[in-house]
């Protein structure tokens, strides 16, 4: 299995409405995407300056899975909103038994 893990720092215009129309949008993902075995997406509460603003949480059954996921037309949607509202995200991705 491979586990696709992205956090995302928002921009403060209209912060809390992108990120819940984000959440939504992903979420959305699921059933869409076949590859797509399971997502988490999460707004975050804690209020440390080293705290990001949402995170997903995504299993494939493979690398070429997270790959068909990448170009996936339904993600490529989603992908093109969160770039206009986002300051940067940060990514891991890894294989577990």
């Amino acid at each position: 299995m491979v586990v696709h893990i992205v956090l995302f720092k928002f921009k403060e215009e209209n912060k809390k409405p992108n990120m819940i129309q984000a959440k939504q949008m992903l979420e959305s993902l699921m059933g869409a995407v076949p590859t797509l075995r399971s997502i988490d997406v999460g707004i975050n509460f804690a209020q440390e300056e080293r705290a990001m603003d949402l995170s997903i949480v995504t299993l494939f059954e493979s690398q070429d899975g997270l790959d068909a996921y990448a170009t996936h037309p339904e993600h490529l949607k989603v992908v093109a909103f969160i770039k206009t509202v986002v300051e940067y995200s940060k990514v891991v991705d890894y294989e577990r038994a």
